[in-house]
């Protein structure tokens, strides 16, 4: 469990202005305070919660539902749970925090994040 949590956390963690900080017993992921990604195993199984864009929840878990899933407490807001204990796509894991990150952080760390050079 703690090599998945050292990765999400490194993917996390790359982007502009990000922070970690626990809530209800777990890890956040946040940018400006907002939280972008946060790492759940109350079920027993460990897994990154993100937003995901307008519609594409229901698109994950129909394509998915091995990996993905309706979250409680933020799915009724679109977000999305991605099982991370289960040999992930790790490539698919960044993409999908990166949009979550997009969705939520300012244009300015948005533009960082493609272009290390412009990070302050």
């Amino acid at each position: 469990m703690a090599a998945l949590h050292d990765k999400i956390r490194q993917i996390c963690l790359d982007l502009p202005e990000t922070f970690e900080q626990e809530a209800w017993g777990d890890p956040t992921f946040r940018v400006r305070n907002k939280i972008f990604c946060m790492v759940k195993q109350g079920d027993g199984r460990i897994s990154a919660w993100i937003k995901a864009p307008e519609g594409m929840q229901q698109v994950l878990i129909d394509a998915a539902p091995e990996r993905f899933f309706r979250p409680p407490y933020v799915g009724h807001k679109g977000w999305v749970g991605i099982r991370l204990d289960d040999a992930p796509d790790w490539a698919e894991v960044v993409m999908h925090v990166r949009r979550s990150y997009d969705l939520i952080a300012p244009e300015k760390l948005r533009r960082q994040k493609d272009d290390p050079d412009k990070r302050e």
